[in-house]
C-alpha cells in the first residue's frame, strides 16, 4: 500500500465511485414512479410536508446528496403536484434503461441459461459458448449508455427535488425535463415497431 492510500483511506478510484454512482441512480431511478404516485395520491390528502420529506429522504438516502439547508420555505401541495407529475414523467422514462439492464441480465450475461438454443441462426453461434459471448459483448455497450441514462436522469430529478426547499432552479431545467420525456416517448415508439 501506498503512503497516499494509507493516508486517506476513503480515497476510492474513479472506477470505484463511477459504479457506485451508477448503481444508486439506478435504485434511485426505480424508485421514482412509486414515489411520485404516493405523492400525487397523499399530497392533497395528508399535506405536501410528508411528500417533500420523501423527495429529500430519497435525494440523500440513495444518492448521498447533502442534505438542502432548512429555508423556512414548506412547499405547498401545488408545488408537490407538480414535482410528482414531473418525477412521474421521469421515472416512466427510467424504466426504459431499467429495461436495457434488465435485458442485459437476462439476454446477456444469462444467455445460454434463458435460451436453450439451438444455436444455430444466433450471434456467435452455433455453440452456446460462442452465442453466451456475442449476446454478453453487444449487450456491454448498451449497458453502459442505460446506466449513462439513469445517471442523467438522476441528476436532473436531484436538481428538481432541491426546488421544494426553494432552491431556483436553472432556466432550463424544466424544458430539459420535458424534452427527456418526449425523447424517451419517441425512443419507445420506434422500439415498440421494430418488435
Amino acid at each position: 500500500m501506498s503512503a497516499t492510500a494509507t493516508a486517506h483511506p476513503t480515497i476510492r478510484s474513479r472506477p470505484y465511485r463511477t459504479a457506485r454512482l451508477a448503481g444508486h441512480s439506478l435504485a434511485y431511478c426505480a424508485m421514482l414512479v412509486p414515489v411520485a404516485l404516493l405523492a400525487l395520491v397523499t399530497a392533497p390528502v395528508a399535506g405536501a410536508g410528508a411528500a417533500a420529506a420523501r423527495w429529500r429522504t430519497l435525494r440523500t438516502g440513495l444518492l448521498g446528496a447533502p442534505p438542502t439547508p432548512a429555508t423556512g420555505r414548506r412547499p405547498g401541495p401545488v408545488a408537490v403536484l407538480g414535482h410528482g407529475l414531473l418525477s412521474l414523467l421521469l421515472g416512466v422514462v427510467a424504466l426504459v434503461p431499467l429495461g436495457v439492464e434488465l435485458l442485459m441480465v437476462l439476454r446477456g450475461v444469462l444467455y445460454g441459461i434463458v435460451d436453450s438454443g439451438p444455436y444455430d441462426h444466433s450471434w456467435g453461434g452455433p455453440t452456446r459458448a460462442g452465442a453466451w459471448l456475442a449476446h454478453f459483448l453487444v449487450g456491454l455497450p448498451m449497458a453502459a449508455a442505460a446506466l449513462l441514462a439513469l445517471i442523467g436522469i438522476a441528476a436532473v430529478h436531484q436538481r428538481l427535488t432541491r426546488r421544494l426547499d426553494g432552491e431556483r432552479a436553472p432556466a432550463w431545467l424544466i424544458p430539459a425535463t420535458l424534452l427527456i420525456a418526449v425523447a424517451g416517448a419517441l425512443l419507445f415508439v420506434a422500439w415498440t415497431r421494430q418488435i
